[in-house]
C-alpha cells in the first residue's frame, strides 16, 4: 500500500480552491486538474508500506502531541520541472512542528524525511505525459494576468493517515486514521 499524511481542507477552503479551478480549468487542456476531494496539505509521504509498517505508523501517530495548527493559504504557484499547478501554504511555526513530529514518529516505523525543505501545498493540476512545464505555460501566463486574490485559513483539528489508490483518473485516498490535535489544556 502507498501512504501519506496530510491535513484535510474545510469546506470553505475546498470552495475557494473550486473557483481557482473553474476560472483557469477550461483553458488548460494540457492538465490534469485534481479532485476537491483529493486536495489536502501532505505533511509526510510515506510511499510503498507493507501492513507492519503501516500498524507502526498508526501506533506512532497516536502519539503525537501538538495544538489546533492554523494553515492559511496564500496564493498560486507553479514547479515548473515536475509540470505541477498548486496553492501556496504559508509556513507557520506550527504547521512546520507538527510537521517535524510526524516525521519524527514515522522514523521508526522505517521512514526517513525528505531531503528537500519542507514546502506545504496544495495540487491543483498536473501536466498530462511528459510535457512538464511547458503544458504550464498558458496557464501561468493566465494566472498572471488575472492576478487571482487567492487567501483562505482555516484551523486544523486533526491531521489523516491517507491510503492512496491508482486509478485511470489519478489516484483517490482513502483515510486510513485520523489523529486529533488538541489544545495545551487537554493534555
Amino acid at each position: 500500500m502507498r501512504l501519506f499524511i496530510g491535513i484535510a481542507l474545510t469546506p470553505e477552503v475546498e470552495d475557494a480552491l473550486r473557483g481557482v479551478r473553474e476560472k483557469f480549468a477550461a483553458g488548460a487542456a494540457e492538465l490534469r486538474w485534481s479532485a476537491p476531494e483529493s486536495w489536502h496539505v501532505t505533511l509526510q509521504f510515506l510511499g510503498a508500506a507493507s501492513d507492519e509498517q503501516a500498524a507502526c505508523v498508526v501506533q506512532r501517530l497516536a502519539g503525537v502531541r501538538a495544538a489546533p495548527v492554523p494553515v492559511r493559504i496564500a496564493g498560486l504557484g507553479f514547479f515548473e520541472r515536475a509540470g505541477v499547478f498548486w496553492a501556496a501554504v504559508a509556513l507557520s511555526t506550527e504547521l512546520l512542528a507538527l510537521q517535524q513530529s510526524v516525521v519524527a514518529a514515522t522514523r521508526g516505523c522505517g521512514f526517513a524525511a525528505e531531503a528537500r525543505a519542507y514546502s506545504p501545498h496544495i495540487t491543483l493540476a498536473r501536466a498530462k505525459g511528459r510535457s512538464g512545464g511547458k503544458a504550464l505555460g498558458p496557464l501561468r501566463k493566465a494566472v498572471e494576468k488575472s492576478r487571482v486574490d487567492l487567501s483562505a485559513e482555516f484551523t486544523a483539528e486533526e491531521f489523516v493517515l491517507y491510503e492512496s489508490l491508482p486509478g485511470p483518473e489519478g489516484s483517490r485516498y482513502e483515510v486510513r486514521g485520523r489523529f486529533s490535535l488538541t489544545r495545551l489544556s487537554e493534555w
